[in-house]
């Protein structure tokens, strides 16, 4: 109880104040010095040189715009010679801030509502009717069973389905791919850019190009690094894969468009940056369900009036376009932030040396009575000499019987005892020279 008493009177009735003691210690003066001078080289060469602390910064508000162009030919037992042109592989036309090529595909022609055997699997093989549910459809049906099982070809039996018929055959994918020549496509990228705090904007198509230089330029990392015209081969080789192999089966490609703008310098300076990746998994060995596909159908009625329609599985490479960046401005607030954040910083070098001087050298339990002062409530301590000097004087001029209700000096205790004493001594004290440290 007395112990917890005497906190709470030392937290009530106690006051703390820096005490400054110079130290001349070789050893500690280099620590300190050292320890300030990286903190000094920390806040120019790191917070305001490499991270520009001095500026505001804002994020990048983008938009993004594509146009294919290229054309290739195939000849196929199925379809013949044919042409393709931007309108047959580019699906659909427009996308946000993406665009796909169609590079390989299934075909399945002349497809109607009408009744056929389903495609052969575990699930769909039978010897007889028994086998088949009627109305029986699952997640990988191509339609809903009748309860028929029919022939598929000359030596296995399916169940019938009524479906759109023939049903699809996807288990045998073309390769090589279908579109080789999509290799040679090119995309135009149009990319504007915004950043609202500083009403600062600007495209990716430079001021500086003309007409003809966008007609006939095509990126290349090292002679035309800001040409928005990609050829599709060149993108999937900056990435390190292989076009004929990605053509196969599909994938998923990144180009990356980064502006890091410092508007400190002229708007000639913000100019983009363009990097290309794989964004799936291209393992297709290891990958359940590689690459990229879909499929869409195109319709029309036969000459009989009948709904008929084409059924396509489309692969091929997915472009997806993204665009960050991030723009600074001098201003003052952040400035005066990181400077004042910078001096506080310059408090660490006092803390290590006291850890230094206090708790580590061999002298610290010198160091330790020179750094911690103890003083008593002057005021209270000394309050017994005015009240002396008055009695003397009463007692002068009035009668030896009055001074005997006169109250008695008042007197209080010091809780450290062995540092009290009077202001004679604690004026040479301060009087003292400092002590002068010339080793550990």
């Amino acid at each position: 109880m007395a112990a917890c008493c005497g906190a709470v009177r030392g937290f009530l009735f106690e006051y703390d104040t820096p005490r400054i003691v110079l130290i001349r210690s070789r050893k500690v003066g280099l620590i300190n010095r050292a320890v300030q001078l990286a903190i000094l080289a920390y806040v120019i060469g790191w917070v305001f040189l490499w991270e520009k602390g001095y500026q505001e910064t804002d994020s990048v508000v983008s938009s993004v715009t594509t146009k294919v162009k290229g054309v290739t030919m195939t000849n196929t037992s199925a379809l013949g010679t044919r042409i393709w042109d931007v309108a047959d592989y580019v699906i659909p036309p427009q996308e946000k801030n993406a665009v796909f090529v169609m590079t390989n595909m299934i075909f399945t022609l002349n497809q109607s509502q009408s009744h056929c055997p389903e495609l052969p699997d575990d699930n769909t093989e039978c010897n007889n009717d028994s086998s088949c549910v009627p109305g029986y459809v699952s997640t990988h049906s191509n339609g809903i069973q009748t309860g028929a099982c029919i022939p598929y070809n000359s030596s296995i039996k399916t169940c019938e389905v009524f479906a759109w018929c023939p049903v699809e055959d996807d288990y045998h994918i073309p390769n090589p791919a279908f579109l080789q020549g999509a290799e040679n496509f090119t995309i135009l990228v149009k990319n504007n850019i915004w950043y609202p705090k500083f009403n600062f904007s600007k495209r990716n198509i430079l001021p500086t190009f003309t007409s003809s230089y966008l007609k006939n330029c095509i990126h290349d990392a090292q002679t035309d690094p800001f040409c928005p015209i990609f050829r599709l081969g060149k993108i999937v080789e900056a990435a390190g894969q292989n076009f004929q192999e990605m053509a196969v089966e599909g994938g998923v490609m990144g180009l990356q468009i980064n502006w890091d703008c410092n508007l400190d310098r002229a708007a000639s300076h913000c100019v983009p940056k363009y990097s290309f990746r794989r964004l799936d998994n291209k393992d297709s060995a290891n990958t359940v369900s590689p690459g990229y596909n879909f499929r869409f159908a195109r319709y029309y009625k036969d000459s009989s009036g009948i709904e008929t329609r084409t059924l396509t599985k489309a692969y091929g490479i997915r472009l997806d376009i993204i665009v960050f960046g991030k723009a600074g401005k001098f201003d003052v607030i952040p400035t005066m932030i990181n400077i004042g954040s910078g001096l506080a910083l310059f408090g660490v070098a006092t803390v290590l040396c006291d850890i230094v001087v206090l708790y580590c050298m061999k002298k610290r339990y010198f160091y330790r009575e020179k750094k911690y002062k103890y003083v008593e409530d002057y005021e209270l301590v000394n309050c017994t000499k005015p009240i002396q000097s008055l009695v003397a004087s009463f007692q002068t001029s009035a009668p030896a019987s009055l001074g005997q209700g006169l109250p008695r000096p008042c007197h209080f205790s010091s809780p450290f005892p062995e540092l009290t004493g009077s202001s004679d001594e604690a004026l040479k004290e301060a009087q003292t020279p400092p002590y002068t440290d010339h080793g550990p």
